[in-house]
């Protein structure tokens, strides 16, 4: 009986655990596309948990492609409003303005959004307050780039490398990428608009490479083929 207590304690730990992780501050998007012509672009930001407030923080920052870079420039944007608390269930826009400044007109930049989540300070001890950081990327996207070419990327083997380039002026990120079946890991890693990203190959030794990249709306394109240079 007493280790039928202590499973079932563990259990109903678990399960309360696992719903904490899934109510909190969540985003409604994956990516923000910013086009060139626009006077603002805007993410709708909710609350999921059905009693508590949280304090909503949000900056841009300007850490290059994987998001890792030491930044060296200010980004030239805004996000309004900056700091806010946000109820039990409810929602809120933030505003994301371009405040100008020089950016490559023949090709998409990346800049990334942080959203912190603050919960309210607990009232009794032995609670650990966590406070959960979001990041999302933000793309400008300049006027006149067109529609993505048709076959935009090339692959080629660099020792135990796959070499992607990237011949469109567009932010290329993987959903999926493997060669001759066997999977190649590009965790966070992007291939910048005409240019390359180096992957390691591990123990793949086919001749043919098979992806998905995502879309604008965060979702998963159709499987791609290509041989392997």
């Amino acid at each position: 009986m007493r280790y039928f207590k202590i499973i079932l304690t563990a259990v109903l730990f678990l399960l309360f655990v696992r719903s904490q992780a899934y109510a909190g501050v969540v985003t409604q998007a994956t990516r923000i596309i910013y086009q060139g012509d626009a006077r603002e672009a805007t993410l709708l930001i909710s609350n999921t948990d059905k009693n508590e407030p949280f304090l909503v923080q949000s900056w841009i920052d300007n850490k290059g492609v994987d998001g890792t870079q030491a930044e060296t420039s200010k980004p030239p944007f805004i996000v309004t409003p900056p700091l806010f608390r946000l109820e039990a269930q409810a929602d809120n826009s933030l505003r994301i303005v371009y405040t100008g400044g020089a950016l490559p007109a023949d090709r998409e930049s990346v800049f990334w959004l942080n959203v912190k989540a603050i919960p309210r300070s607990a009232q009794s001890g032995n609670v650990l307050q966590v406070a959960i950081k979001t990041r999302i990327k933000l793309f400008w996207r300049p006027q006149g780039l067109g529609a993505m070419p048709p076959e935009p990327l090339r692959f080629r083997r660099d020792a135990q490398s796959l070499v992607v380039t990237n011949t469109s002026p567009y932010y290329v990120t993987f959903q999926h990428l493997d060669v001759g079946g066997a999977a190649v890991a590009t965790g966070s890693q992007m291939v910048p608009p005409r240019g390359t990203a180096r992957y390691p190959l591990g123990a793949a030794t086919g001749s043919r490479v098979n992806w998905q990249t995502i879309n604008d709306f965060g979702g998963a394109s159709v499987l791609q083929h290509a041989p392997l240079q």
